[in-house]
């Protein structure tokens, strides 16, 4: 669900009125008291809904997901109507991604704003909170309602958007932009960095891509530090999440919802696609690639310049593309290198 300190909620609607608004079937269930007059108040994940939420199954790695999830309301292709539930009322929509952005964006039509202060005039809001011994450099803007806790040093030109809290003893270089996030302690953030912006979500449509609101946060645990020029996009529904003392190089990008374990160490121009959960501990290469939506274990290690497409266990150390344990991509190395020889 949405977090009402950076995003405005237009609802409730009614089911009759989202099934006109997403270009949807409507079906309701059998012997319930939900009817198209049933009033619906919020968006959120499968994992995450609740009864009078709306969510929406759109990837069929999630279908178990939905006969366990709260939600009474699901957006969904009519191939995966078995895994739902008798009592859940069903959109369903040849592209359950494009109804959903469509709703999406009739509960938050203001989602994509760039509003750093309503007030506009004055650099530090009145309504934002400062804490003791801070110090910002020449230039900074912090918006309405954000909270800066003690001994925060903010370097110049740097912009902290409309509620972003920023907790005791961080360091915020230059030229940095912070919306839609919430900093823990002695986090320290190079310049050129980049956190909150919405995430590469959209339905691809000939007709024109359809954008879907992006309603998450960026949490960032104590203690993790940020390199120049990486950004971290805010997610989806569910927030992209740092973990507690990790370690991020210049110029790596997380997607949305991005999940990173504690003491991760994350190497220059990695790219980490939307979804991906890396456990504690784990270590990745410079340039390396993630594909979204993968489960990547505790203490993995990926080489540099791999590409990640599958799922790691717990403690491997992977190469390659597509990235294999390190002892096969090793041999098959060797295998290419005797071939061309041979040739």
């Amino acid at each position: 669900m949405a977090d009402s300190r950076f995003f405005k909620n237009n609802g409730p609607f009614s089911l009759k009125e989202l099934s006109k608004v997403g270009q949807v079937e409507l079906i309701l269930p059998a012997n319930s008291h939900i009817t198209e007059d049933y009033i619906v108040n919020d968006l959120a994940n499968l994992a995450e809904a609740d009864q009078g939420q709306i969510t929406v199954l759109h990837n069929s790695k999630y279908n178990d997901l939905l006969k366990s999830s709260k939600a009474n309301v699901c957006i969904i292709h009519s191939d995966s109507q078995k895994f739902a539930r008798d009592d859940q009322a069903l959109l369903v929509s040849k592209s359950p991604y494009r109804s959903f952005g469509l709703i999406a964006a009739h509960f938050y039509p203001d989602s994509y704003s760039m509003i750093y202060s309503k007030t506009g005039a004055k650099p530090i809001s009145d309504s934002a909170k400062i804490g003791k011994n801070c110090h910002f450099e020449q230039g900074v803007i912090i918006g309405d309602s954000a909270e800066i806790g003690d001994n925060v040093t903010i370097a110049a030109n740097t912009v902290i958007g409309i509620g972003v809290k920023i907790h005791d003893g961080c360091k915020i270089g230059a030229n940095v932009t912070i919306s839609h996030a919430i900093i823990g302690r002695c986090v320290i953030i190079s310049p050129g960095v980049c956190i909150g912006q919405p995430g590469f979500g959209f339905h691809m449509d000939e007709s024109g891509h359809i954008p879907v609101p992006q309603l998450g946060r960026v949490i960032i645990d104590d203690k993790v530090e940020i390199g120049s020029n990486t950004t971290l996009d805010r997610g989806s529904l569910s927030d992209t999440f740092i973990g507690a003392g990790s370690r991020i190089d210049n110029l790596v990008q997380i997607a949305h919802n991005v999940r990173l374990g504690r003491g991760c160490v994350i190497v220059s121009q990695v790219g980490i696609s939307g979804s991906t959960e890396i456990g504690d501990y784990s270590a990745i290469g410079g340039q390396a690639g993630l594909t979204g939506h993968l489960k990547i274990g505790r203490g993995v290690k990926i080489a540099a310049q791999s590409g990640v497409i599958r799922d790691i266990d717990d403690g491997q150390t992977v190469g390659g593309y597509p990235a294999v344990p390190s002892r096969q991509w090793h041999k098959q190395t060797i295998a290419i290198e005797k071939l061309v020889k041979l040739k």
